[in-house]
């Protein structure tokens, strides 16, 4: 692992950023580079996963179906979007990070951008279908409902570890 401390922040422009790159090998993908900045004064913070080799854009669809699905892992880099339909679409930009996790973690930040959601909706209604949906990602996790989860990435950076993801081109 290279760490480098007391860079500037891009933000705070204190030297209080510590960037970070680590090497890590996932089984069925390869060799991936963990990239992060981290900065203790003002908190900002940025990520990003790159596969060592040059990848094809690729699109990855997984049909989540049961509790034992959410161990599945993910690779998300920072150019990836990640869909679930009739729940929420996360488009990448300057803010998007790029992460491992697996199917359950997933679900955890999409319920958190849903609670931040709620948290600033003034709609009783907007509220309501939102509520909805936490309700729905809640049914996923303990497995009683299916959801389809789609990850795109132009960069080929991102992938679905699984042998029920199916992977296609990126179109």
């Amino acid at each position: 692992m290279i760490k480098l401390e007391n860079q500037p922040c891009p933000m705070c422009g204190k030297r209080t950023l510590t960037l970070t790159e680590s090497e890590d090998n996932i089984p069925y993908f390869g060799k991936i580079y963990v990239f992060s900045m981290i900065c203790s004064n003002c908190k900002y913070k940025k990520a990003d996963v790159e596969a060592a080799e040059k990848k094809e854009p690729c699109k990855y669809t997984l049909e989540v179906s049961g509790e034992k699905d959410m161990s599945i892992k993910i690779v998300k880099s920072s150019a990836a979007t990640v869909k679930l339909p009739r729940v929420m679409t996360i488009e990448p930009g300057p803010a998007s990070q790029g992460y491992i996790t697996n199917v359950e973690g997933l679900l955890n930040r999409v319920k958190d951008a849903i609670q931040i959601a709620i948290n600033s909706e003034e709609d009783k209604e907007n509220i309501k279908k939102e509520r909805r949906l936490l309700k729905k990602i809640n049914r996923v996790i303990w497995g009683s409902e299916k959801q389809k989860i789609i990850i795109e990435d132009p960069t080929g950076n991102s992938a679905i570890i699984s042998d029920k993801a199916v992977k296609s081109k990126l179109k």
